[in-house]
């Protein structure tokens, strides 16, 4: 999966180049077998976005881009959609995917990750429960999934790394949310691409059926 990932993130036209961060030798070593490029990360990261700046501190370029390695159905396309907008606005801080959640059932399955945004599509939250309520006799708006990829300015993500973990985001366990308790705006750009994170057997069974057709 990891292999499969890695060379789906080769594939965007505006990432310069693609490492993979890891605190599991046996990752790193699966790295190094297929070509790719693997980076020794400390155990003790609490977060994702943790070991994801421990990396991006030596690093020199503007944006940092967070593909999880449990997103085996990311395209290239869907990565250069996200980091678009960052490179046309400077001001934009981060930037995330979202996409129209099709399967209702989608809606009660915590491992799918809703996300309520904005008109101009900022962020409101990010919830593992069905978002928004819906009362009786009203029509459901469009319900979104987040898709597990971010694009960050360097420097904001360093700063990130360095604020403790806030109250909701330990009580769902999204990071993100510590973006938004913190009151900063992450934008979230429209992708048709169908991409499932693999969180559970379940999640594995349809990626799996979706790759065979």
């Amino acid at each position: 999966m990891v292999e499969h990932v890695y060379r789906q993130t080769t594939s965007a036209a505006l990432v310069s180049a693609v490492l993979v961060a890891t605190d599991d030798l046996r990752v790193a070593e699966a790295v190094d077998a297929f070509g790719g490029t693997a980076v020794m990360t400390d155990p003790d990261h609490a977060t994702g976005t943790d070991r994801l700046a421990e990396v991006a501190a030596f690093l020199e370029g503007d944006l940092v881009v967070n593909v999880q390695g449990d997103e085996p159905l990311i395209t290239g396309q869907a990565i250069d959609a996200a980091v678009e907008p960052c490179l046309r606005r400077p001001d934009e801080l981060i930037s995330t995917l979202r996409k129209k959640i099709e399967d209702p059932t989608d809606l009660d399955t915590p491992s799918v990750v809703k996300v309520v945004v904005d008109r101009d599509g900022y962020a409101f939250y990010f919830s593992r429960s069905p978002i928004p309520f819906v009362r009786p006799g009203e029509d459901r708006p469009v319900s979104w999934r987040h898709l597990g990829l971010y694009v960050y300015r360097r420097p904001f993500l360093l700063m990130v790394a360095g604020l403790a973990q806030t109250p909701i985001e330990r009580a769902e366990g999204l990071e993100q949310l510590r973006i938004l308790e913190h009151g900063i705006r992450i934008l979230t750009v429209e992708t048709t691409v169908e991409t499932i994170g693999v969180d559970t057997p379940e999640d594995l069974a349809r990626v799996q059926r979706l790759v065979r057709g």
